[in-house]
């Protein structure tokens, strides 16, 4: 998929080069091409370099927070909601901790550090899978609440806009908070539909109320505030709960004798040999976006989406935020470059950038995801993963643009 997709990109970009020389005259094409390919290079470089420091930072402040049982806690306190949204896992199974770790992860917005850790928990879901090539119901909607990209705190979000030069990083967390939590609900929903969940017991709505009137009730409160405000409300949470975060975990787990600082290098050795990973993956779809951008092609096709939404009576500014959109679902790092690109071309806090950050935030790799993770256990069959998946996807992107009108609009 991603291999068709990357290619993709460049006979796109050929075609559409080719066309500017032999129909519109413009020599020049292929200089521009050559030359983005390298600015490009340099700039995955540039990225990584931050990247290493987030992904070391979060991985090694996480194994504090496992050490010091903060994830352990958090298993046993959700427990009772797990054993009514997945009746087939028995209580105390170690695939309860670990798709708990996995939402920590996520909820961090630490995405590479969770793919590894959620793969553990699809794995321990299978042992108690019946039918080893057909998707169980816990890991239907394990999945597709993974692909739902709960996000709390966008770290590498704000990594990115910090590193193009944000005067305040942390600006779009609470547009991804909504955007993520409308995302996440349309996917618990339409797997409860599909799989006759009773989202109505006593136990489960004994967690989904108190969350959803606390959502409800801080959107009304930010009904009342003007976008200057909003704007400057996102920007003291955002840094608050990211700080306040490495205080707990710190704290408790100095209070449980953790030795934080052995620890944390531990955690930290791991983030390190999972971001050097990244670099040719990321080198690889910054390189091909770069040249599709160069060809013209990106910009012929959002010019038709935006003739489209203009013949519609819409604003188009989130049009140029919908290639981060439209290549999410396929691969993660392609959505990153796309976004990073229109940081560049547009302004890091232009309206595009800010939607596409929202975007990124509260969207998954879906197909990546269902790839990844099924065949890691061999599932060949998906049955409705699929469908609910990519309808929390839309539902996070619609989220998204509006979140973002209403922000900063």
């Amino acid at each position: 998929m991603l291999n068709g997709l990357w290619l993709g990109f460049f006979i796109v970009a050929a075609v559409s080069a080719m066309a500017q020389w032999l129909i519109g005259g413009n020599a020049g094409i292929f200089a521009a091409m050559v030359e983005s390919i390298f600015a490009m290079a340099k700039l995955s470089v540039e990225v990584m370099v931050l990247l290493f420091g987030t992904l070391t930072l979060w991985l090694g402040f996480l194994r504090i927070a496992e050490k010091a049982g903060i994830v352990d806690w958090l298993a046993k306190a959700l427990g009772p909601l797990f054993l009514r949204l997945m009746p087939d896992v028995p209580p105390g199974h170690p695939a309860i901790g670990l798709i708990t770790l996995n939402f920590a992860a996520n909820g961090l917005g630490l995405d590479n550090a969770a793919t590894p850790i959620g793969l553990k928990a699809m794995r321990a879901l299978q042992e108690l899978n019946p039918s080893p090539t057909t998707a169980s119901n816990a890991q239907i909607l394990f999945l597709v609440l993974n692909a739902s990209s709960l996000t709390l705190l966008p770290v590498t979000i704000f990594m990115y806009r910090a590193q193009q030069g944000a005067p305040d990083p942390t600006l779009v967390f609470l547009p991804i908070l909504l955007a993520t939590s409308a995302s996440t609900l349309v996917g618990l929903l339409s797997v409860a539909v599909m799989q006759r969940l009773r989202l109505w017991d006593p136990v489960v709505l004994a967690y989904l109320i108190p969350g959803a009137l606390l959502l409800g009730g801080f959107m009304a409160l930010l009904a009342t505030m003007s976008a200057t405000a909003l704007a400057a409300l996102s920007s003291i949470l955002g840094n608050l709960t990211l700080f306040g975060l490495i205080m707990l975990f710190l704290l408790v787990g100095a209070l449980r004798k953790v030795k934080v600082y052995e620890a944390f290098v531990e955690g930290a050795k791991e983030g390190f040999d999972v971001a050097k990973s990244l670099l040719p993956y990321l080198v690889a779809m910054l390189c091909a976006v770069g040249v599709l951008r160069a060809s013209g092609a990106l910009d012929f096709g959002l010019d038709g989406i935006r003739h489209l939404v203009e013949w519609a009576g819409w604003d188009t500014r989130f049009v140029d935020a919908l290639p981060t959109a439209l290549v999410k679902p396929f691969s993660g790092s392609a959505a990153r470059a796309m976004l990073i690109e229109t940081m560049q071309t547009q302004g890091v806090d232009s309206f595009p950038a800010l939607v596409a950050a929202v975007i990124q935030g509260s969207t998954e790799t879906t197909f990546y995801v269902l790839a990844v993770y099924f065949g890691a256990v061999g599932i060949q069959r998906a049955r409705h993963a699929v469908g609910c998946a990519l309808l929390a996807e839309f539902a996070g992107v619609v989220a998204a643009i509006g979140v973002c009108y209403w922000f900063f609009g």
